[in-house]
């Protein structure tokens, strides 16, 4: 039984058995399907530098209280460099965040630098920030 049908399909065997369904003619009035045109972009194709730049952003956070430290590091955590500004805040509780945010910086091998008066910048590893501001190096050789 299982030789016939091998041989059925391969042409071998005797047809005597096969019910072979009759030739229907297809309806050649069908909906035509539009072929994209040459200038027209295809929603299937993908630049190769697609996941090669990924969009990075950088957020922007000015804490009131020291509690909203939790969230910069979070947003740390999230791969998104964060500039921080304490202009609203009193040093003690801005150098208790800005130790807070070092320790995770060097918990993730990211950075952070100081880019002006009360405002740092604060980067997970996949970051890179090149060059110094004159200004603040100025500032940190008078006081040492």
């Amino acid at each position: 039984m299982a030789f016939d049908k091998l041989g059925r399909f391969f042409g071998i065997a005797e047809d005597d058995e096969m019910n072979e369904a009759p030739y229907t003619e297809v309806d050649e009035q069908q909906e035509e399907v539009p072929q994209p045109q040459k200038n027209e972009r295809r929603a299937n194709v993908v630049s190769i530098n697609s996941g090669v730049g990924a969009t990075s952003k950088i957020v922007l956070y000015e804490p009131r209280v020291y509690s909203d430290a939790k969230e910069v590091a979070q947003n740390l955590l999230n791969n998104k460099a964060v500039i921080i500004n304490f202009a609203r805040m009193d040093d003690e509780q801005a150098q208790r965040i800005v130790d807070f945010i070092t320790g995770t910086v060097y918990a993730l091998n990211g950075e952070i630098q100081r880019v002006g008066d009360k405002i740092f910048l604060a980067t997970p590893p996949k970051f890179e920030t090149d060059g110094k501001i004159a200004e603040l190096v100025e500032k940190k050789d008078k006081m040492d």
